[in-house]
């Protein structure tokens, strides 16, 4: 039998949103003509749901028997319940006179508990502090709202969520929920308004209030519920996009938004055709060099804690695309939101402090942004990245590592007079610091660019042997690391480093030599 205690702790861990409770929210919510977060409506549904289990346990501790008051009278054969004695339940079998000058007249009554466990407890007695009437719950801990919603508001909001979208007569916008029959009518007209507006401002970002004061929206007495009607109105026209951090209400014309944050960039389309477990390369991943962050390899198990920001080396996909990979340790250092699909934000240049505009595209994982600060710095395949949390909300530092140009002996990639890619060792003038099995120097960008549409139809199973051969004759030993390989293959296909392992297991013309490195077959 479960115990007692175990029961009252599973009433909030197995919560579960039921109908009664959307009924609850939704008549709330008619009373106080608001719109209203998730998060405190979860806090309305707790108070109502312990409100509720306080008067289910008063009545189940009352239908044990009359509460115990000793100011009333008692009968042989009545039934009792003593708040006092944690609710346990007796029998009264004797009433006698009580005898004590200093209180007066009273009687005694004689309880039986169960387990042959005997009492007395005074009777007829007017003044006594346990003739309150009040039953005592709110001492219970698993009826203390505060210990409650800071432990359980993750399982209950999801519930919650769950419950109240699919419910026909309530409208969310930015994690705000209302009745849709009480929403201000937005007609056609100031839509169009909004979007004249929009395009003067560059396509936005504006605020909701911002478009409401340039439109003369009529706001009468209740601002919210107007910002909230216009907000449900511009969500549900494909002519605006809602791009607002978690919290806030931004909004911009779709069409107006940079190409590669309305599409995904080509280069960062997977070339992963094979179905393989990458979990099963994790240990392997985890021997690769701190810096290779690759939004493929994206897992909700792995998160960064570091409140210093994070170290990346670029390849070559997200340079040409103006992007960084959105990965699991990356993606606690950007805005994020409750449904908007687009995120803009602000990028802050960490060695000049030159601020310039950020796009998280959450679905696609990967944040659009940094075409002209990589030509500025002459970023390249294997550069260092540093990538830190703002001094405000809503943006990010990146900085590059910049130190003095110097000319370092490097993998370089060409296309060689057969239209295929070539590497050879060549000295580049460098100023970024790079990750040393990563940094690939680019000769001809366009030239290299026409590979990706070279090698579009080439299984990438069938490139393996061909750069392994062209990485290896870089080295002495004739071997290439998985690491190298790893950048190589993304300067003309975008696949993620397990993928490459998975590639490199499944040759019959590579050898494993231990480790990461690999060689082809003598």
């Amino acid at each position: 039998m479960i115990k007692t205690k175990e029961k009252q702790k599973n009433i909030w861990e197995n919560f579960e949103v039921n109908n009664n409770d959307i009924d609850f929210i939704f008549n709330r919510l008619f009373e106080v003509e608001t719109p209203t977060n998730t998060i405190d409506l979860v806090k309305i549904l707790i108070q109502e749901r312990i409100r509720l289990e306080k008067i289910r346990r008063e009545e189940m501790e009352k239908s044990k028997g009359e509460i115990y008051l000793p100011k009333d009278d008692f009968q042989i054969g009545q039934k009792l319940t003593f708040p006092a004695l944690n609710y346990k339940s007796g029998e009264v079998v004797g009433v006698r006179v009580g005898n004590n000058p200093e209180i007066g007249d009273f009687s005694v009554i004689q309880i039986d508990f169960a387990k042959g466990e005997s009492r007395e407890f005074a009777a007829s007695l007017a003044n006594h502090p346990l003739n309150q009437t009040n039953i005592a719950l709110d001492e219970e801990t698993d009826l203390d709202f505060d210990n409650i919603f800071s432990t359980n508001k993750k399982n209950i909001s999801i519930s919650l969520i769950e419950k109240l979208n699919i419910n026909q007569d309530l409208v969310q916008i930015a994690g705000f929920w209302f009745p849709r029959s009480l929403l201000i009518d937005i007609n056609i007209g100031y839509l169009n308004l909004a979007e004249a507006v929009l395009e003067v401002s560059d396509g936005g970002p504006l605020s909701t209030s911002e478009i409401i004061n340039q439109i003369e929206l009529p706001t009468d007495s209740n601002t919210t519920l107007t910002e909230f009607s216009l907000n449900l109105a511009l969500q549900e026209d494909p002519r605006f996009d809602e791009v607002g951090p978690a919290g806030k209400t931004l909004w911009f014309l779709h069409r107006s938004e940079p190409e590669n944050v309305r599409t995904i960039p080509k280069f960062l389309v997977p070339d992963q055709q094979k179905n393989f477990d990458n979990s099963k390369y994790s240990d392997y991943l985890s021997q690769m060099n701190a810096g290779v962050f690759d939004e493929l390899e994206y897992s909700k198990s792995i998160e960064n804690n570091s409140p210093n920001g994070v170290t990346i080396a670029i390849i070559f996909p997200h340079i040409v695309s103006g992007s960084i990979p959105l990965s699991s340790n990356l993606e606690k250092l950007f805005p994020t939101a409750y449904e908007s699909p687009r995120i803009r934000f602000t990028f802050v240049d960490g060695d000049t402090q030159e601020k310039f505009a950020g796009w998280v595209i959450r679905e696609s994982k990967y944040v659009y942004g940094l075409q002209g600060w990589y030509e500025k710095y002459n970023v390249l395949p294997g550069s260092r990245l540093h990538i830190k949390p703002g001094k405000v909300p809503g943006e990010v530092i990146v900085s590059i590592g910049k130190k003095r140009p110097t000319r370092e002996w490097v993998r370089t990639a060409t296309r060689n007079i057969e239209g295929k890619i070539s590497f050879s060792m060549t000295k580049q003038l460098i100023s970024t610091e790079f990750d040393d099995r990563m940094i690939i120097a680019i000769s001809e960008r366009d030239q290299i660019e026409t590979l990706w549409d070279r090698y579009l139809n080439v299984p990438a199973e069938k490139l393996v042997p061909t750069l392994v051969r062209e990485l290896a004759k870089l080295n002495p030993q004739g071997h290439v690391h998985a690491q190298e390989l790893y950048a190589a293959y993304n300067i003309v296909k975008r696949v993620s480093p397990s993928y490459v392992l998975y590639l490199l297991e499944n040759s019959t013309e590579i050898e494993h030599l231990g480790d990461l490195y690999f060689r082809i077959k003598i």
